[in-house]
């Protein structure tokens, strides 16, 4: 979940805080409590995290590299179009509508108000490489001329925004249950042949 690079006790630290603010909110849970859950002292709570604020920034960067980490191996070795927006919307439907996913978009809604650097840090660590990942492949696709996009950045944003669908919204507010592989597989089956269309159309 974390690199491997990282020191063992802000390692520790880190996954304890992750699994506390996740079940009970960022307010709810005290550094008393996540030092006595890592476990490590206070002393060294303090020496790798000066403050709550400073170990959520580092919660919601290491949450967000985490997810993404499914898309990053979402490896684009094929000149198949279809099937590579096949694997980055099975990678994109995984890192989304995962209980961490949910759970931690929830926390950074609730924060952001007070905490404005998170949300900053959230778009910047989340939503910004994924839209960045698939724009620049786009941007490939036109380069060795076998699409002409005209705005791939939007072409990317909405790609994603038709995987969301109705299904999001309902999921986040927890009002209707995370789909499962069918479902998902359901959904990537119809937008794939509908966004690739919408691009061949925009093409001519």
């Amino acid at each position: 979940m974390i690199s491997k690079s990282i020191d063992p006790k802000r390692q520790a630290i880190i996954e304890a805080a992750t699994r506390m603010f996740l079940a009970h909110g960022y307010r709810n849970v005290s550094m008393d409590k996540i030092a006595q859950a890592a476990p490590v002292s206070k002393a060294t709570l303090y020496n790798h995290f000066d403050s709550k604020n400073a170990l959520l920034a580092a919660v919601v960067s290491n949450l967000c590299a985490s997810l993404l980490q499914t898309m990053s191996e979402a490896v684009i070795d094929s000149d198949d179009v279809e099937k590579n927006l096949k694997k980055i919307a099975a990678s994109f439907m995984d890192l989304f509508f995962s209980e961490d996913g949910m759970a931690g978009y929830r926390l950074f809604i609730t924060e952001s108000r007070d905490f404005p650097e998170l949300g900053q840090l959230v778009y910047e660590s989340g939503a910004l490489p994924a839209l960045t990942g698939l724009e620049n492949y786009l941007r490939r696709l036109n380069d060795d001329g076998r699409f002409s996009i005209a705005d791939p950045a939007f072409a990317a944003n909405a790609f994603f925004n038709l995987l969301k669908g109705d299904l999001y919204f309902p999921c986040l507010l927890g009002i209707r249950p995370l789909p499962l592989g069918d479902e998902k597989n359901r959904v990537i089956n119809e937008v794939i042949p509908f966004y690739l269309q919408g691009i061949l159309h925009a093409d001519q």
